[in-house]
C-alpha cells in the first residue's frame, strides 16, 4: 500500500497513527505530568511524517493541523488551559477544546455536546428553510427534500452517540423528528 511507510513511524515514536483517504492522526497517550514529553515525541513524529509526505511529493497542511489533550476534567485542570501547544517548524499548532474528525465535533472531556448543538443547529437551520418552501411542495416531494437535507444529518455517524446520555440527545432529536413529522404531513405549528 502507498502509506505502509507511514505506519513505520508509529513504532519508532511509539504513536499510534490512524489515517483516513488524505486525512492522518496521530495518537499518543500520556500521564498530566509527561506532556511535556509527549509534546517532544509528537514534533518529531509529525517532523518525521512531514519528510516521508515531502519525499513523496505531498505537502502537508498546517491550517488543517489541530491539536487536542483528551482526559477528564480532573486531569485536563491540570494543564494550563487547553493544554501546551506543538511547534512545527515556523507553525504553532494550538490545542483545541473541540476538534472536527471526519465530521464528528470532539471534545477535550470526549463528550458529544458540541457535535449535538452543531448537528441540531444545522438541522433546524434547514428545517426553517423548508418550512418556507413548504406550500408549494407535495407531500412526497417535502419528504424526499426532509430526508436528503435533514434525516441525512441526524444519521451521519449516528453510531458515536451510543455511549452518550440519552436525556440531552434524545430530547433534541425528538424535538427534531417531530418537527420533521409535522413539516412533511402538514401539520400546523
Amino acid at each position: 500500500m502507498y502509506a505502509a511507510d507511514l505506519a513505520d513511524n508509529d513504532k519508532e515514536h511509539k504513536v499510534i497513527i490512524h489515517g483516513y483517504s488524505d486525512d492522518t492522526q496521530l495518537y499518543i497517550h500520556c500521564q498530566p505530568d509527561e506532556t511535556a514529553t509527549a509534546v517532544a515525541v509528537l514534533e518529531r513524529c509529525i517532523k518525521d511524517v512531514d519528510d516521508w509526505i515531502s519525499a513523496n511529493r505531498l505537502k502537508l497542511n498546517m491550517d488543517k493541523t489541530e491539536l487536542l489533550w483528551v482526559g477528564n476534567k480532573y486531569n485536563l485542570s491540570k494543564l494550563n488551559g487547553f493544554g501546551p501547544s506543538l511547534q512545527l517548524k515556523s507553525s504553532t499548532v494550538n490545542s483545541y477544546q473541540h476538534v472536527r474528525v471526519l465530521g464528528v465535533q470532539f471534545s477535550s472531556d470526549l463528550s458529544l455536546d458540541k457535535h449535538i448543538s452543531c448537528v441540531s443547529s444545522s438541522c433546524f437551520h434547514q428545517l426553517r428553510q423548508l418550512r418556507r418552501i413548504r406550500r408549494s411542495l407535495d407531500k412526497a416531494s417535502a419528504a424526499t427534500l426532509v430526508h436528503a437535507f435533514v434525516t441525512s444529518r441526524v444519521d451521519y455517524c449516528n453510531a458515536v452517540f451510543a455511549a452518550e446520555p440519552k436525556t440531552a440527545l434524545c430530547t433534541r432529536i425528538y424535538t427534531g423528528l417531530t418537527l420533521l413529522r409535522e413539516l412533511v404531513t402538514n401539520f400546523v405549528y
